[in-house]
């Protein structure tokens, strides 16, 4: 019989639970994935994604060898052909443009934190173009920066203490499922749970409580829910002693009534205050959805939850708190890769127009690594043309992506059951190590491996011929204050010794006052209800697949619009219809579902444009009102007949 062994490693995609794994392994192959029992979060279960992922692991469109353009094709090269025009190439255009000429473009395909030192290489090469602001997180870091001078959550298992927890925006049973657990014990032993979300999702069943408020209305649903507290002299009476301005605040509360703010947000006044009695009873955690902040107002309506949390005495105690994100990166050295400033950078949500638009010099070429930004950024089809019209433009992928069928070279990499490197969580505070349990296969090379090779053609291969471990310790140096050292990983996930179990449990915030920021005015076109019937567009993440990671049969035939039946008068369950915006049309599959709102359209992240099922080719480039995050959910869209 063969022999049968077990290994434990983590996930590092783009997710908030960083989850243990157990990997099955008979004859060097992998043949089942589980949840590691001992993680303390993640608790021996895996998300639906990634319990399948030895689909994709062994997925026969897997990239086995570099594809180099010729014509209208990419074919099968070898690594010395690919990367001795990489280097040439990177050389002669520093040498005639300067290192801004090159783009190094670097996503969240993979969390890990050995991708750092493929950035430090762009940086001691040139330094190079790269991209600022954060396409996902940016507004609600900015908001949360502003306010509390950090971007950070207290201990997530502290919600075991909390009477009430708000998800705001925040669909768990897709989007952060290890939360799932914890949330049911918490409903059992007590407390009430309230989803706020426009969009109707399975975690509303979860729930005591469902507000469904208008698209982009929560600013209102905040501001009413602290009227209320001020009304009812439920709010803190210490606040003023903590948040700056609490007067101008006050003011900007009560610049509209109640029936107002409900108005606004288009949800009934009993609601709004029902929701408002809930949460005053203390202590109160929300918990802010990812998707909440994807809007052109999305850092100002950060800041009214905020400021919600912050007046009504639930910031700084055990329960309580405003939780967006955790600082998966706080624990780690990565100083080495922050030192050197880049000569241009390109917000994220305008990368297609940016390259394009970019003079003196103009971008020349790019590297794109541990992304597929074609299909997850807006205005797809502009950033296919963007990267085309380069000189050279490589792509660092383990399949023929939407990205990869742009470029000119195409490496093949590393999964994440082949990688060497160390996680943190953005869902929790506990940090990881990813280890190798597969060998990758021939002709496959890691990241860093590319970096190490292209190093030794461009006259850096001194600085970059540590091995991984060196790298590793390098990074968890900082932590041997607290006796944690890279063997420490080796027994199991370590918990970030830097982080509080309950922020701000002093009440001091590193803002330039010591307080928190109130917010005291509001864009008007914030609270603007239109007259018409406008639909939104929302694609949302589903539990089929990781963003754009789905498997090739998935991605077959028109894609799934959801909406209520009366958002497509005159059309049928099922019909194909032609959905169209400003930016593109596309072809889409009606699914009519009357729990969703009238003003809303649902369809799944992560269609591919090659399928013409990418909702982002309808989307435009359009940065938020703080901290140049993408404007993902205000996109009015039309149905139309199929023509």
């Amino acid at each position: 019989m063969e022999p049968i062994t077990r290994e434990r490693t983590a996930c590092n995609r783009d997710c908030p639970d960083a989850c243990g794994i157990v990997v099955t392994i008979r004859n060097g192959k992998a043949i089942r994935l589980q949840g590691d029992p001992d993680h303390p979060v993640t608790r021996g279960f895996l998300c639906h994604r990634t319990s399948r992922f030895l689909d994709r692991q062994y997925a026969p469109d897997r990239l086995m060898h570099p594809l180099m353009r010729d014509g209208n094709h990419l074919r099968p090269v070898s690594w010395t052909t690919c990367l001795d025009r990489i280097a040439e190439t990177m050389l002669r255009l520093r040498d005639q443009s300067g290192g801004a000429s090159i783009l190094q473009y670097r996503g969240g395909g993979s969390l890990g934190m050995m991708k750092h030192v493929g950035d430090y290489f762009f940086q001691r090469f040139g330094p190079v173009t790269v991209k600022r602001g954060d396409v996902c997180s940016g507004a609600a870091e900015a908001a949360q920066r502003r306010d509390f001078g950090c971007f950070d959550s207290s201990d997530i298992l502290d919600i075991e203490k909390s009477r009430t927890i708000i998800l705001w925006g925040k669909n768990v049973a897709v989007s952060n499922v290890h939360l799932l657990p914890l949330l049911k014990q918490a409903r059992r032993r007590g407390a009430r749970l309230v989803l706020i979300d426009p969009v109707h999702t399975q975690t509303a069943h979860l729930c005591d409580l469902f507000v469904q408020p208008r698209p982009g209305s929560d600013a209102a649903l905040a501001l009413g829910m602290s009227r209320w507290l001020f009304e009812h002299a439920l709010v803190d009476s210490d606040a003023a002693r903590y948040c700056e301005d609490l007067a101008g605040y006050r003011s900007l509360v009560f610049s509209k009534t109640l029936d107002q703010w409900a108005g606004i947000a288009d949800v009934p006044t009993d609601t709004l205050a029902m929701l408002a009695e809930i949460y005053s009873e203390r202590p109160s955690a929300i918990l802010i959805g990812w998707g909440l902040p994807r809007r052109r107002y999305g850092a100002t309506t950060v800041r009214t939850i905020d400021a919600l949390a912050a007046v009504s005495g639930n910031l700084g105690v055990a329960g309580g708190g405003a939780s967006f994100y955790f600082a998966r990166c706080g624990a780690f050295d990565l100083s080495f890769s922050t030192t050197i400033e880049p000569p241009r950078t390109i917000p994220e949500p305008l990368l297609g127009p940016g390259i394009l638009a970019a003079q003196d010099p103009p971008i020349r070429m790019a590297w794109i690594s541990a992304a597929n930004p074609v299909t997850m950024l807006p205005e797809s089809a502009t950033i296919a043309e963007a990267l085309k019209s380069r000189e050279l433009t490589v792509v660092v992928d383990c399949f023929l992506t939407d990205t990869a069928r742009s470029a000119d070279i195409v490496l093949p990499t590393t999964t994440m059951l082949e990688e060497d490197d160390l996680v943190g969580a953005y869902g929790h505070h506990w940090l990881a190590e990813v280890r190798p349990v597969l060998a990758a296969p021939e002709g496959v090379k890691s990241d860093y491996e590319i970096i190490q090779l292209l190093a030794q053609r461009v006259g850096l291969a001194d600085e970059f011929s540590d091995s991984v471990g060196v790298w590793k310790q390098r990074m968890v140096s900082g932590l041997g204050q607290h006796g944690i050292d890279l063997g420490t990983f080796s027994e199991g996930p370590v918990r970030n010794p830097f982080a509080s179990q309950v922020l701000f449990a002093d009440r001091r915030f590193n803002t330039p006052s010591g307080k928190v920021q109130l917010l005291t005015n509001l864009p008007e076109s914030l609270l603007t209800v239109s007259g018409d019937r406008t639909v939104r567009l929302a694609a949302l993440a589903c539990k089929k697949a990781q963003s754009s990671q789905w498997p090739a049969e998935y991605q077959m035939g028109p894609a799934v619009a959801t909406v209520h039946p009366d958002t497509a008068a005159g059309f049928q369950d099922g019909q194909v219809v032609r959905l169209q915006s400003q930016r593109g049309r596309m072809d889409v599959r009606l699914r009519f579902d009357d729990r969703q709102r009238t003003d809303i359209l649902i369809m799944e992240k992560g269609g591919w444009l090659s399928a013409n099922r990418c909702a982002n080719m309808l989307v435009d480039a359009e940065l938020t009102d703080d901290g140049e995050c993408a404007v993902y959910y205000d996109t009015p869209v039309q149905i139309l007949p199929f023509e």
